[in-house]
């Protein structure tokens, strides 16, 4: 079929467009420069959020009262919505015009933040958090369309390149900004900086931005599609998370395990059937973007989930403060900001496999040096497996775009780049409630048999489980008032016990991203990615 790009570029008759369409026009609006500094202000601002949150849960936790699983689904419930909705949020920028709708994400993404910062319970917080995804997902693609189309095609890699390096330096940045606002503000301000840093991208956006819409744009909207995904989505994360709390053999977990099976067959049939798809299956006949898809969510399962359970780490175990335990991961956010630009330049002459590979392998070897660490580690050992995890990521945050994307036919390039970020937000949810089921199961087997070895008073069952639960979190169980040698014993048995989980999940994803090094070998330079291109079938 012939090709047609999703963002209306082309002049009449298929030429070129005009300098007024496609390159800087009086004053500032349309500037391509101006307008990827813009877009960078907001997509830094979902970006960040995805992490930021992770050094302030401890804090959550203390203050409203949070259970272990609350906590993970202030996580997944901000990666949850934005997975889902990334790609119907595309469409919308299609139909409506980028625009309007990168504008509508950050004025909703920032109202929401607000309303976290305001919230008095864990309900509201999730719920809002909800709201957060939504509203970041229709910015997100937005993001990406408006580079597309006021960037002319030669010096589009480039604009794309510095767009995923801002999504990887916000990604591993946001422990340390979080650790800052925690320990001299509150944890209300996490949510709060978004406010001001919105209000900006919003007067840039009206100043700058100049609307772009898709040719073609759909008129309809896969809705059952969206449901289909969503449902399958939420029952299969909800499984994970409540597994440790039902048992993994329970009726309650294998039903909704069945449900989320049965969920995505539907969708699967659906999708060949309906005239607009939420996602046209066909894009997955080809094996690298398939890969490229497969890759960015194991990715996302070893980097996210990992780095939850080392905040905890961090600051129960080792008591450090929430800015002490930010600065400890610099070197993660440092490799990640240097390792980005030259993965990129490697990837340009070598071509994805190679760097793509060779970072997920680090990925796992820094997964299995973390695996090792105990409450008494020095900071040093630390900083080497954190700027390995760093080194090792670098490479597929900035390689996704091109595997991805440069693999789809140019008429899907859109729908392509929606995928690529809801397979990064999937995984980033799945590698919370995986690793978190993980450690949960491993805490649950061993903390009654740790605190018998140890000499300690039986405690009731009831006892035993809030136990449980506070040492998931690297927190000793100690009751006010509890002689001094046996405090020390608690919180020898609780700081064992939760390390001895956290090892094997750490292990979990080292395995994961091992998995990951032989599926980058399936990647390749995307072929349809130049504008331009001639025929393209799926």
């Amino acid at each position: 079929m012939t090709s047609q790009t999703t963002i209306d570029t082309t002049g009449p008759g298929g030429k070129e467009p005009a300098p007024s369409d496609a390159t800087p026009g009086k004053g500032l609006r349309g500037h391509p420069w101006l307008t990827l500094i813009t877009v960078a202000v907001g997509v830094m601002m979902v970006a960040l959020d995805g992490t930021i949150v992770a050094i302030a849960n401890p804090a959550i936790g203390k203050d409203l009262g949070a259970s272990w699983s609350d906590l993970q689904w202030i996580t997944n419930a901000y990666f949850l919505a934005l997975a889902v909705s990334l790609i119907t949020a595309g469409k919308l920028g299609d139909r409506f015009g980028h625009r309007q709708t990168f504008l509508i994400g950050v004025a909703g993404f920032a109202a929401s933040s607000a309303a976290i910062g305001l919230s008095q319970g864990i309900t509201a917080v999730i719920v809002f958090r909800v709201f957060q995804g939504l509203f970041g997902a229709l910015l997100m693609p937005a993001a990406l369309g408006l580079l597309r189309a006021t960037f002319p095609a030669e010096k589009l890699n480039m604009a794309i390149g510095i767009w995923g390096m801002v999504i990887g330096a916000s990604t591993a940045g946001g422990p340390i900004l979080g650790g800052v606002l925690v320990e001299h503000v509150n944890w209300q301000s996490v949510f709060f900086i978004n406010v001001p840093v919105g209000i900006l991208a919003v007067v840039l956006g009206g100043l700058i931005l100049l609307d772009h819409r898709a040719e073609n744009a759909p008129r309809s909207f896969d809705l059952l599609g969206i449901v289909l995904l969503s449902g399958a989505m939420f029952c299969l994360v909800w499984a994970l998370i409540k597994a440790p709390e039902w048992g993994w053999g329970d009726v309650k977990t294998w039903a909704f395990i069945v449900a989320s099976v049965v969920g995505f067959g539907l969708f699967a049939v659906w999708e060949t059937k309906v005239k607009e798809p939420l996602i046209p299956l066909g894009l997955f006949r080809s094996v690298p973007l398939s890969a490229g898809v497969v890759l960015m969510v194991l990715m996302a399962i070893a980097f996210m989930g990992g780095l939850f359970f080392v905040t905890f780490y961090l600051q129960n175990v080792h008591g450090m403060s929430p800015i002490d335990a930010g600065l400890h991961l610099l070197p993660l956010t440092g490799m990640m900001i240097v390792g980005s630009p030259l993965a990129g330049v490697m990837i340009t002459k070598f071509g994805p496999r190679i760097p793509l590979a060779g970072g997920m392998a680090f990925t796992a070897i820094a997964m299995y040096g973390m695996s090792t660490l105990d409450a008494h580690t020095a900071s040093g050992v630390m900083s080497v497996w954190f700027a390995l995890l760093g080194l090792g990521l670098a490479p597929v945050m900035v390689g996704a775009t091109e595997v991805i994307v440069g693999n789809a036919p140019m008429e899907l390039s859109g729908v392509a780049g929606g995928l690529q970020q809801a397979a990064m937000q999937i995984g980033g949810s799945l590698g919370t409630a995986v690793l978190g089921a993980v450690m949960a199961s491993k805490v649950d087997n061993e903390f009654a048999g740790n605190w018998a070895d140890a000499g300690l008073p039986p405690l009731t069952p009831a006892q035993s489980e809030q136990a449980a639960l506070a040492v998931q979190q690297g927190s000793a169980p100690v009751p006010e008032g509890t002689p001094e040698q046996i405090a020390a014993k608690i919180t020898e048995v609780a700081h064992t016990t939760f390390i001895d989980g956290m090892s094997l999940a750490s292990l979990t994803a080292a395995g994961v991203a091992a998995v990951a090094v032989f599926v980058a070998f399936l990647t390749k330079r995307g072929e349809n990615a130049e504008a331009g291109a001639g025929a393209a079938h799926i």
